[in-house]
Protein backbone atom coordinates (compact mmCIF):
# COMPACT_ATOMS: atom_id res chain seq x y z
CA UNK A 1 0.00 0.00 0.00
CA UNK A 2 1.32 3.29 -0.77
CA UNK A 3 2.51 5.62 2.04
CA UNK A 4 0.39 8.54 3.18
CA UNK A 5 2.03 11.98 2.40
CA UNK A 6 2.06 15.05 4.27
CA UNK A 7 1.06 18.28 1.83
CA UNK A 8 4.75 19.33 2.48
CA UNK A 9 6.53 16.36 1.57
CA UNK A 10 8.49 17.56 -1.41
CA UNK A 11 8.88 20.45 0.65
CA UNK A 12 10.58 18.83 3.26
CA UNK A 13 12.44 16.65 0.87
CA UNK A 14 13.84 19.87 -1.15
CA UNK A 15 14.75 21.25 2.52
CA UNK A 16 17.38 18.13 2.68
CA UNK A 17 15.29 15.84 4.93
CA UNK A 18 15.57 12.14 5.22
CA UNK A 19 12.58 9.99 5.59
CA UNK A 20 10.95 7.15 7.30
CA UNK A 21 7.36 5.11 7.06
CA UNK A 22 5.67 5.96 10.46
CA UNK A 23 1.89 4.72 10.94
CA UNK A 24 1.50 4.60 7.16
CA UNK A 25 3.16 7.89 6.53
CA UNK A 26 5.93 9.16 4.55
CA UNK A 27 7.53 11.68 7.28
CA UNK A 28 10.55 13.39 7.74
CA UNK A 29 12.56 11.86 10.41
CA UNK A 30 15.34 14.17 10.47
CA UNK A 31 16.82 17.54 8.61
CA UNK A 32 19.60 18.87 10.08
CA UNK A 33 20.52 16.63 12.97
CA UNK A 34 18.25 14.75 15.92
CA UNK A 35 20.60 16.64 18.57
CA UNK A 36 20.38 20.25 16.29
CA UNK A 37 17.08 19.87 16.19
CA UNK A 38 16.55 18.89 19.97
CA UNK A 39 18.68 21.36 20.74
CA UNK A 40 16.37 24.40 19.23
CA UNK A 41 13.39 22.84 20.88
CA UNK A 42 15.07 23.33 24.20
CA UNK A 43 16.55 26.52 23.56
CA UNK A 44 14.98 28.86 21.05
CA UNK A 45 12.13 27.05 18.65
CA UNK A 46 11.45 24.40 15.79
CA UNK A 47 9.00 23.21 13.86
CA UNK A 48 7.54 19.99 13.31
CA UNK A 49 5.37 18.71 10.66
CA UNK A 50 2.69 16.61 12.42
CA UNK A 51 -0.19 16.45 9.70
CA UNK A 52 0.09 12.85 9.97
CA UNK A 53 -2.23 13.02 13.15
CA UNK A 54 -5.70 12.17 13.18
CA UNK A 55 -8.06 15.04 12.71
CA UNK A 56 -11.95 13.95 13.76
CA UNK A 57 -14.63 16.30 13.89
CA UNK A 58 -18.10 15.56 15.40
CA UNK A 59 -20.24 17.57 15.35
CA UNK A 60 -24.47 17.78 16.45
CA UNK A 61 -26.83 17.07 19.31
CA UNK A 62 -25.55 14.14 20.79
CA UNK A 63 -21.53 15.08 20.29
CA UNK A 64 -21.01 15.51 23.91
CA UNK A 65 -22.91 12.30 24.77
CA UNK A 66 -20.20 10.38 22.12
CA UNK A 67 -17.00 11.81 22.87
CA UNK A 68 -17.69 11.01 26.86
CA UNK A 69 -18.99 7.63 25.50
CA UNK A 70 -15.38 6.71 24.14
CA UNK A 71 -13.02 8.91 25.62
CA UNK A 72 -11.98 8.58 29.48
CA UNK A 73 -11.71 12.29 30.30
CA UNK A 74 -15.10 14.00 31.43
CA UNK A 75 -15.37 16.14 28.02
CA UNK A 76 -18.64 17.75 29.80
CA UNK A 77 -16.11 19.38 31.93
CA UNK A 78 -14.58 21.19 28.57
CA UNK A 79 -16.05 24.87 27.48
CA UNK A 80 -15.59 26.43 24.27
CA UNK A 81 -11.32 26.86 23.68
CA UNK A 82 -10.88 24.54 26.22
CA UNK A 83 -8.68 20.83 25.38
CA UNK A 84 -7.82 17.83 27.67
CA UNK A 85 -5.72 15.05 27.57
CA UNK A 86 -7.39 11.45 27.44
CA UNK A 87 -7.73 7.83 26.47
CA UNK A 88 -9.56 5.64 24.26
CA UNK A 89 -9.93 2.12 25.87
CA UNK A 90 -11.58 -1.02 24.94
CA UNK A 91 -14.24 -2.99 26.93
CA UNK A 92 -11.71 -4.42 29.08
CA UNK A 93 -10.12 -1.23 29.41
CA UNK A 94 -6.61 -1.95 27.11
CA UNK A 95 -5.67 1.48 25.81
CA UNK A 96 -6.66 1.54 22.09
CA UNK A 97 -5.03 5.57 21.56
CA UNK A 98 -4.44 8.22 23.67
CA UNK A 99 -5.74 11.56 22.45
CA UNK A 100 -6.25 15.04 22.85
CA UNK A 101 -9.95 16.67 22.33
CA UNK A 102 -10.83 19.65 21.77
CA UNK A 103 -14.07 21.53 22.53
CA UNK A 104 -13.92 23.88 19.39
CA UNK A 105 -14.63 28.12 19.61
CA UNK A 106 -18.23 28.66 18.90
CA UNK A 107 -17.20 30.19 15.57
CA UNK A 108 -16.21 26.77 14.31
CA UNK A 109 -18.32 24.75 12.15
CA UNK A 110 -17.62 21.71 14.08
CA UNK A 111 -18.23 20.89 17.92
CA UNK A 112 -15.19 18.86 18.84
CA UNK A 113 -11.87 18.24 17.41
CA UNK A 114 -10.45 14.81 18.47
CA UNK A 115 -6.59 13.76 17.55
CA UNK A 116 -5.60 10.23 16.90
CA UNK A 117 -2.10 9.04 16.61
CA UNK A 118 -0.89 8.10 12.89
CA UNK A 119 -2.82 5.96 11.03
CA UNK A 120 -5.48 5.56 13.77
CA UNK A 121 -7.81 7.96 12.26
CA UNK A 122 -9.52 5.41 9.99
CA UNK A 123 -10.42 2.61 12.97
CA UNK A 124 -11.34 5.77 15.33
CA UNK A 125 -13.45 7.07 12.28
CA UNK A 126 -14.96 3.57 12.56
CA UNK A 127 -15.46 3.54 15.80
CA UNK A 128 -17.07 6.89 16.51
CA UNK A 129 -19.54 5.95 13.65
CA UNK A 130 -20.34 2.95 14.34
CA UNK A 131 -20.95 3.48 18.15
CA UNK A 132 -23.24 6.33 16.99
CA UNK A 133 -24.67 3.87 14.78
CA UNK A 134 -25.71 1.60 16.91
CA UNK A 135 -26.89 3.46 20.66
CA UNK A 136 -28.20 6.05 17.72
CA UNK A 137 -26.83 8.91 18.67
CA UNK A 138 -27.58 12.13 16.74
CA UNK A 139 -24.08 13.11 15.38
CA UNK A 140 -21.87 13.92 12.52
CA UNK A 141 -18.13 12.27 12.38
CA UNK A 142 -15.75 13.37 9.83
CA UNK A 143 -12.29 12.18 8.75
CA UNK A 144 -10.23 15.87 8.05
CA UNK A 145 -7.13 13.92 8.21
CA UNK A 146 -6.37 14.05 4.63
CA UNK A 147 -7.83 17.69 4.28
CA UNK A 148 -5.90 19.11 7.24
CA UNK A 149 -2.32 20.25 7.90
CA UNK A 150 -0.89 20.45 11.32
CA UNK A 151 1.78 21.95 12.51
CA UNK A 152 3.95 22.32 16.38
CA UNK A 153 5.64 24.69 17.16
CA UNK A 154 8.10 24.22 20.33
CA UNK A 155 10.37 25.87 22.19
CA UNK A 156 10.75 29.20 24.54
CA UNK A 157 10.47 31.11 21.71
CA UNK A 158 7.60 29.14 20.14
CA UNK A 159 4.62 31.93 21.52
CA UNK A 160 6.62 35.46 20.27
CA UNK A 161 6.72 33.63 17.00
CA UNK A 162 2.93 32.83 16.78
CA UNK A 163 2.51 36.17 18.34
CA UNK A 164 4.04 37.29 14.71
CA UNK A 165 2.17 34.89 12.74
CA UNK A 166 -1.35 35.66 14.11
CA UNK A 167 -0.89 38.00 16.54
CA UNK A 168 -1.36 39.21 19.82
CA UNK A 169 -4.75 37.03 20.61
CA UNK A 170 -2.57 33.83 21.00
CA UNK A 171 -0.15 35.17 23.16
CA UNK A 172 -2.42 34.59 26.48
CA UNK A 173 -3.38 31.38 25.47
CA UNK A 174 -3.01 29.22 28.64
CA UNK A 175 -1.83 25.22 28.47
CA UNK A 176 -4.73 23.53 26.91
CA UNK A 177 -6.49 26.19 25.75
CA UNK A 178 -7.22 26.87 21.95
CA UNK A 179 -8.51 29.58 20.10
CA UNK A 180 -9.55 30.71 15.92
CA UNK A 181 -7.03 32.92 14.54
CA UNK A 182 -6.04 34.26 11.49
CA UNK A 183 -3.06 34.28 9.52
CA UNK A 184 -1.93 37.88 9.42
CA UNK A 185 0.80 37.20 6.01
CA UNK A 186 -2.48 35.80 3.96
CA UNK A 187 -5.18 37.37 6.51
CA UNK A 188 -7.48 35.01 5.14
CA UNK A 189 -6.20 31.47 6.18
CA UNK A 190 -8.27 30.79 9.63
CA UNK A 191 -6.66 28.06 11.90
CA UNK A 192 -6.62 26.81 15.17
CA UNK A 193 -4.06 27.77 17.44
CA UNK A 194 -4.02 25.40 20.77
CA UNK A 195 -1.22 25.47 23.65
CA UNK A 196 -1.63 21.59 24.32
CA UNK A 197 2.62 20.60 24.43
CA UNK A 198 3.52 18.43 21.47
CA UNK A 199 6.84 17.68 23.71
CA UNK A 200 6.61 19.04 26.68
CA UNK A 201 8.03 22.25 25.66
CA UNK A 202 5.97 25.51 25.37
CA UNK A 203 4.81 25.95 22.31
CA UNK A 204 1.62 26.20 19.90
CA UNK A 205 -0.01 23.34 17.56
CA UNK A 206 -1.48 24.99 14.51
CA UNK A 207 -4.38 23.22 12.54
CA UNK A 208 -4.65 24.67 9.07
CA UNK A 209 -6.67 23.54 5.96
CA UNK A 210 -3.84 21.38 3.80
CA UNK A 211 -3.86 24.12 1.25
CA UNK A 212 -2.50 26.61 3.66
CA UNK A 213 -0.18 24.53 4.59
CA UNK A 214 2.87 25.87 2.98
CA UNK A 215 2.09 29.54 4.22
CA UNK A 216 1.61 28.55 7.64
CA UNK A 217 4.94 26.49 7.61
CA UNK A 218 6.39 29.81 5.75
CA UNK A 219 5.15 31.89 8.88
CA UNK A 220 7.40 29.92 11.16
CA UNK A 221 10.79 30.07 9.07
CA UNK A 222 12.86 31.37 11.91
CA UNK A 223 12.23 27.90 13.99
CA UNK A 224 14.15 24.68 12.96
CA UNK A 225 12.45 22.58 11.03
CA UNK A 226 12.20 19.20 12.66
CA UNK A 227 11.59 15.71 12.71
CA UNK A 228 10.11 12.18 13.97
CA UNK A 229 13.95 11.81 15.14
CA UNK A 230 14.16 14.83 17.89
CA UNK A 231 10.50 14.65 18.82
CA UNK A 232 11.13 11.42 20.04
CA UNK A 233 13.99 12.52 22.78
CA UNK A 234 12.20 15.58 23.30
CA UNK A 235 8.83 13.14 23.98
CA UNK A 236 11.22 10.95 26.46
CA UNK A 237 12.96 13.67 28.23
CA UNK A 238 9.42 14.71 29.17
CA UNK A 239 8.29 11.41 30.18
CA UNK A 240 5.61 11.03 27.46
CA UNK A 241 3.86 8.19 26.22
CA UNK A 242 4.85 6.81 22.50
CA UNK A 243 1.96 5.40 20.69
CA UNK A 244 2.62 1.38 19.35
CA UNK A 245 6.35 1.24 21.62
CA UNK A 246 4.83 2.26 25.36
CA UNK A 247 1.76 1.53 24.43
CA UNK A 248 0.30 -1.51 21.78
CA UNK A 249 -2.94 -2.77 21.97
CA UNK A 250 -1.59 -5.67 20.20
CA UNK A 251 2.13 -5.66 21.33
CA UNK A 252 1.86 -4.36 24.52
CA UNK A 253 -1.83 -4.18 26.32
CA UNK A 254 -2.12 -1.35 29.08
CA UNK A 255 -4.18 -0.45 31.24
CA UNK A 256 -4.57 3.63 31.74
CA UNK A 257 -3.67 2.58 35.61
CA UNK A 258 -0.18 0.68 34.44
CA UNK A 259 0.70 3.50 32.12
CA UNK A 260 0.85 6.26 34.61
CA UNK A 261 -2.39 7.78 33.05
CA UNK A 262 -4.89 7.03 35.72
CA UNK A 263 -5.42 10.43 36.25
CA UNK A 264 -7.24 11.12 32.59
CA UNK A 265 -9.75 8.05 33.89
CA UNK A 266 -12.68 9.64 35.11
CA UNK A 267 -15.17 6.58 37.10
CA UNK A 268 -17.67 8.99 37.64
CA UNK A 269 -18.64 9.28 33.82
CA UNK A 270 -19.73 6.73 31.60
CA UNK A 271 -17.53 5.50 28.83
CA UNK A 272 -16.45 1.85 27.04
CA UNK A 273 -14.16 -0.01 29.29
CA UNK A 274 -15.28 2.21 32.72
CA UNK A 275 -16.34 -0.81 34.55
CA UNK A 276 -13.69 -3.09 33.57
CA UNK A 277 -11.06 0.02 34.86
CA UNK A 278 -12.84 0.64 37.96
CA UNK A 279 -12.13 -3.35 38.89
CA UNK A 280 -8.73 -2.20 37.75
CA UNK A 281 -8.46 0.26 40.45
CA UNK A 282 -10.04 -1.57 42.79
CA UNK A 283 -7.28 -4.69 42.57
CA UNK A 284 -4.13 -2.56 41.53
CA UNK A 285 -1.57 -2.96 39.00
CA UNK A 286 0.87 -5.68 39.16
CA UNK A 287 3.16 -3.64 36.83
CA UNK A 288 4.02 0.34 36.16
CA UNK A 289 4.96 2.48 33.64
CA UNK A 290 8.75 3.73 35.20
CA UNK A 291 11.95 5.60 34.10
CA UNK A 292 15.59 4.96 34.42
CA UNK A 293 18.90 6.27 34.15
CA UNK A 294 21.21 4.03 32.91
CA UNK A 295 24.39 3.69 35.44
CA UNK A 296 26.87 1.99 33.41
CA UNK A 297 27.40 3.02 29.57
CA UNK A 298 24.87 1.97 26.80
CA UNK A 299 22.46 3.16 25.20
CA UNK A 300 18.54 1.28 26.12
CA UNK A 301 16.52 0.85 23.22
CA UNK A 302 12.81 -0.54 22.80
CA UNK A 303 12.67 -4.13 23.35
CA UNK A 304 15.63 -4.53 25.28
CA UNK A 305 15.09 -6.67 28.53
CA UNK A 306 15.17 -5.38 32.14
CA UNK A 307 16.23 -7.69 34.86
CA UNK A 308 16.62 -8.06 38.43
CA UNK A 309 20.02 -8.51 40.05
CA UNK A 310 19.67 -12.11 40.09
CA UNK A 311 19.54 -11.92 35.74
CA UNK A 312 15.84 -13.09 35.74
CA UNK A 313 13.66 -11.07 33.22
CA UNK A 314 11.19 -8.09 34.58
CA UNK A 315 10.16 -6.40 32.35
CA UNK A 316 11.18 -4.67 28.86
CA UNK A 317 12.31 -1.34 27.69
CA UNK A 318 9.92 0.72 25.88
CA UNK A 319 11.40 3.56 25.04
CA UNK A 320 15.02 4.58 25.45
CA UNK A 321 17.54 7.41 24.26
CA UNK A 322 21.05 8.78 24.67
CA UNK A 323 19.63 12.33 26.45
CA UNK A 324 20.67 15.42 24.09
CA UNK A 325 19.91 17.31 27.34
CA UNK A 326 21.28 15.48 30.07
CA UNK A 327 24.05 13.98 28.03
CA UNK A 328 23.02 10.80 30.47
CA UNK A 329 20.50 7.13 28.78
CA UNK A 330 17.65 6.79 29.95
CA UNK A 331 14.52 4.90 29.28
CA UNK A 332 11.09 3.63 30.29
CA UNK A 333 9.71 0.55 30.60
CA UNK A 334 7.10 -1.93 32.37
CA UNK A 335 8.21 -3.34 35.84
CA UNK A 336 6.22 -5.33 38.46
CA UNK A 337 5.64 -2.97 41.65
CA UNK A 338 8.36 -4.62 43.80
CA UNK A 339 10.73 -3.17 41.33
CA UNK A 340 8.82 0.32 40.45
CA UNK A 341 9.90 2.33 43.68
CA UNK A 342 12.59 5.21 42.82
CA UNK A 343 16.14 4.16 43.38
CA UNK A 344 15.25 0.61 42.53
CA UNK A 345 18.57 -0.78 40.94
CA UNK A 346 17.43 -3.04 38.02
CA UNK A 347 19.45 -3.69 35.27
CA UNK A 348 19.13 -3.53 31.41
CA UNK A 349 20.48 -5.86 28.84
CA UNK A 350 22.37 -4.26 26.19
CA UNK A 351 23.74 -6.04 23.43
CA UNK A 352 24.06 -8.76 25.42
CA UNK A 353 25.62 -7.17 28.94
CA UNK A 354 23.93 -6.49 31.73
CA UNK A 355 24.36 -2.82 32.81
CA UNK A 356 22.86 -0.86 36.07
CA UNK A 357 19.78 1.32 35.94
CA UNK A 358 18.28 3.48 38.61
CA UNK A 359 14.43 3.64 38.68
CA UNK A 360 13.24 7.44 38.78
CA UNK A 361 9.89 9.48 38.67
CA UNK A 362 9.03 11.16 35.40
CA UNK A 363 9.39 13.29 33.60
CA UNK A 364 13.95 13.22 33.11
CA UNK A 365 13.19 17.00 32.43
CA UNK A 366 11.12 19.44 34.29
CA UNK A 367 9.52 21.71 31.94
CA UNK A 368 6.33 24.30 31.55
Amino acid sequence: MALRKPPLREAHAERGATFTEFGGWDMPVEFDSIRAEHSAVREAAGIFDVSHMGQIEVTGPDSETLMQRLTSNDVSALDPGEAQYGVITDEDGIILDDTVTYCLPESHPADYLFVPNAGHDEQMHGRWTGYRDDHDLDAVVENATDDTAMFAVQGPDAVGLAVEAFGGMVRDLSRFEATLATLEATGEVECLVARTGYTGEDGVEVVCPARAAAAVYDAFADAEPCGLGARDTLRIEAGFLLSGQDFDPEENPRTPYEAGLGWTVKLDTEFVGRDALEAAEAEGVDEKFVGFRLLDRGVPRHGYDIVNTEGTIVGEVTSGTMSPTLGEPVGMGYVPVEYADPGTVVRVVVRGQQKRARVQPLPFLDKP
